[in-house]
């Protein structure tokens, strides 16, 4: 429906993720010294964030979905969906947004920032129809993953208002995206690269798009797309509204904040270097040679848990000897191809694996219900790093711990990561076999039963009488549709 807006304006995907491909000894990078890092990340900027001026007041935080300007469509599908209150960060911005108002808005992982943008930008764009390879809505974004929650969480709520979501993102068939933005698709979610090469061969034109999203722009200027960024933010409509989320916000996004948003409404829910309540912290350090086998009894835990490595060889090597202990792992990184990484981390979801080995493709965009562990066996060379990291637990009000293993030549820097981080962990001298070790991460030995992970075999369909000739549903669909259920009510 269209809607009157009486206030508007007041009124790369270069392998997702920065894996090296650098490795050495059993499960470990080989680079010469942390400083390394990822090897291809440009230097961030350091410092706090300069907050932009603000000219005009900012509208009021409501208390309930029922006090904002939305389509009833929409209010009735957040009803159906069972979000009744909107999150700090979606009460603060969504009156402001719906107003047609700039936002930038920052809030830790978990704190429901794809509805704070998503609800505006579905709400202002109801009633609206895009012309062949001409949307009008854009949310950009650094990784494939964090594209496809971002699509599973916003598209109930586009049905619901007969709107059309396009995902476009790199190790995808470019094919079936030119399809469906040919066909008319009112918002596109996207990575800077693949939108990028769809405009080059005139698939998508970016000059009626009304509404732009940056989400993870701190992100996207790490991992070196903002000239790719600022490009496509250069063709869009220069009297759109555009809002800027993230869960850190620091210096190196200050160039798209001064030149891409007027008279913004600054929201600030959590401090850049917020620790959640929810959340422990530990250091544990540890010995070079008994690393290896630490690692290994924590993955052995009952329940799941995240374990992040530099490289993606050294999370290969990690994956590999995991599945010969009996541990029930499987691997993610920039490596792996899209299909590959999608079934990955559908299979961890569903529990039918327990251990997810990733570099820091997996340290934003994942979602995973009652996960209470992150553990961190290479530390990142970052603090913004380990806060996307130790976010994957603790997220929606649950509690969780994030676990770093220290060994004796890392625990200096490791000490000014964590003041950079504003956090203050609880430090523990650990061994394998050890009751702390146990006490802190649930560790415990491994079967040392070999394990293969395979897909999950979908149970045969029983011949059909005459009474039963509709078609079953596949399997890989229904578990889809859980992955996306789950996801979807993680988002708000």
């Amino acid at each position: 429906m269209n809607r009157t807006r009486t206030n508007d304006r007041f009124a790369r995907t270069r392998n997702s993720g920065g894996d090296s491909g650098r490795g050495g000894g059993r499960f470990r990078s080989s680079a010469p010294s942390r400083s390394g890092g990822y090897g291809r990340r440009p230097a961030a900027i350091q410092g706090e964030f300069a907050l932009p001026k603000t000219i005009t007041p900012a509208l009021p935080a409501v208390e309930g979905f029922a006090d904002l300007d939305m389509p009833g469509e929409l209010l009735a599908a957040l009803g159906s969906a069972g979000v009744a209150v909107p999150f700090p960060i979606q009460a603060a911005t969504l009156p402001n947004s719906l107003a047609g108002r700039d936002v930038l808005g920052r809030g830790r992982t978990g704190s429901g920032k794809t509805l704070a943008f998503g609800l505006a930008l579905l709400a202002r764009t109801a009633g609206q129809r895009a012309e062949s390879r001409q949307p009008l809505g854009l949310i950009l974004v650094p990784t494939r993953e964090l594209a496809q929650q971002v699509t599973d969480a916003l598209t109930p709520y586009a049905r619901s208002v007969r709107l059309r979501l396009a995902t476009v993102v790199g190790g995808m068939s470019i094919g079936r995206q030119v399809s469906v933005l040919r066909g008319g698709a009112e918002v596109v979610v996207a990575t800077p690269g693949r939108l990028k090469d769809l405009i080059d061969r005139g698939d998508c034109r970016l000059d009626q798009v009304a509404i732009t999203v940056l989400d993870e722009a701190d992100q996207m200027a790490d991992m070196g797309f903002m000239p790719q960024v600022t490009a496509l933010l250069d063709q869009v409509r220069t009297d759109g509204q555009r809002m800027l989320f993230s869960a850190t916000l620091d210096r190196n996004v200050d160039l798209l904040v001064r030149r891409y948003l007027h008279d913004p409404v600054v929201h600030s829910v959590d401090p850049s270097a917020g620790a959640v309540t929810t959340m422990e912290h530990h250091v544990l350090h540890v010995h070079g040679a008994d690393k290896h086998a630490a690692t290994t009894e924590i993955a052995a835990r009952d329940g799941r848990v995240i374990m992040f490595l530099d490289t993606k060889h050294a999370v290969d090597r990690l994956t590999e000897h995991l599945l010969n202990s009996g541990v029930r792992a499987a691997a993610l990184h920039g490596g792996k191809s899209q299909p590959q990484r999608t079934r990955t981390l559908a299979q961890f979801k569903t529990g039918h694996v327990n251990v997810l080995v990733a570099t820091n493709v997996a340290a934003r965009g994942i979602h995973v219900d009652n996960l209470d562990l992150v553990v961190n066996v290479d530390p990142p060379t970052d603090h913004k790093d380990y806060l996307h990291r130790g976010g994957r637990t603790a997220r929606a009000g649950e509690s969780g711990s994030v676990v770093t293993l220290v060994t004796p030549n890392q625990r200096r820097e490791m000490t000014r990561l964590m003041a950079a981080a504003g956090i203050v962990p609880r430090t523990t001298q650990v061994r394998s076999g050890e009751e702390a070790l146990h006490r802190i991460t649930g560790a415990q030995a491994p079967t040392g039963v070999p394990v293969v992970i395979t897909a999950p075999v979908a149970e045969r369909p029983k011949k059909r009488g005459a009474t039963s000739r509709g078609r079953r549903r596949p399997a890989s669909v229904a578990r889809r549709s859980a992955v996306r259920q789950s996801t979807v009510a993680a988002a708000a």
